[in-house]
């Protein structure tokens, strides 16, 4: 990725507005990436109604300048209780523009919350580090309470609720290990099979979908079409991955199992977009 500095900036400025412009990428990256099941690609809205490709990209776009500041203000600093509430109160600042943006449709709350913390992670550790300390540092500010956060539940809060399993807050403050365990690893390992880029993306969003408790599916279609899509992209990545023809099969099979099901693995594409961000932002 580029890295060059920006003209007029100083050097905290560029590599806020380089790690602003890498996540800003990556979601859009991770949104044209297809065939992705149930999820808005560059074929379709897949199991939304309410979703484009187009929405989804003007969502991004929006971020940016949330990005930049998560960036600013967290460089060089420490996982403490200041930086917590500072980085709590950007992103709800943040999700206010996305959904100004949007017309009131939530895109990238879950990907503000991921995005932003890893975003702020990087900058804490002078904007170059490895993916792991990013994503330690990330984790380290998310253990921290957020005392103005708002006490209404989300959907994805709900569902965790509802079926006891960890979600987006549990994954940050564990250290991403979807990001770090599964996807970067499975990215990596089908470029070196040979796979294209798309085909390696497609396989490591195959590998985060295998095992995260994505409380997106579990609220559309509940505990069976979660375990659904564990089990569609585990055959997806039994059978080589996407690049060959009995994975396309599978994939095409999850498919049609997440459409069915009405479900969309919103928290995995997150992610997705959090491994692609930390593939370049990662020393």
């Amino acid at each position: 990725m580029d890295t060059r500095p920006v003209a007029g900036f100083n050097d905290t400025e560029a590599q806020a507005h380089r790690l602003a412009g890498l996540a800003v990428r990556a979601l859009g990256q991770e949104a044209r990436l297809s065939p992705k099941p149930g999820l808005v690609d560059s074929r379709g809205s897949g199991a939304h109604q309410d979703l484009t490709l187009t929405l989804m990209l003007r969502s991004a776009r929006s971020l940016r300048p949330t990005f930049q500041r998560l960036a600013l203000h967290s460089w060089l600093r420490p996982a403490d209780m200041a930086l917590r509430q500072e980085v709590g109160r950007l992103g709800r600042q943040g999700e206010q523009e996305m959904m100004s943006a949007t017309g009131g449709v939530n895109t990238h709350r879950g990907a503000i919350w991921a995005l932003g913390l890893l975003v702020s992670g990087s900058a804490m550790l002078g904007g170059v580090a490895a993916a792991e300390d990013i994503a330690a540092a990330a984790a380290r500010l998310a253990a921290l309470p957020d005392n103005r956060r708002p006490k209404n539940f989300s959907k994805g809060r709900l569902a965790v609720q509802r079926y006891q399993v960890p979600g987006a807050r549990e994954e940050a403050v564990q250290g991403f290990p979807h990001v770090i365990d599964r996807a970067l690893p499975q990215l990596r390992q089908s470029r070196r099979r040979g796979a294209s880029e798309t085909d390696a993306r497609l396989d490591a969003l195959m590998a985060i979908m295998c095992t995260l408790t994505d409380t997106c599916v579990l609220h559309r279609g509940g505990m069976p079409a979660l375990k659904a899509m564990h089990r569609g992209a585990a055959a997806v990545l039994a059978a080589g991955g996407v690049s060959c023809p009995p994975g396309r099969l599978a994939l095409a099979e999850l498919d049609a199992a997440m459409l069915a099901a009405n479900a969309s693995p919103g928290g995995a594409a997150d992610l997705l977009a959090a491994a692609i961000f930390l593939d370049w932002a990662g020393a």
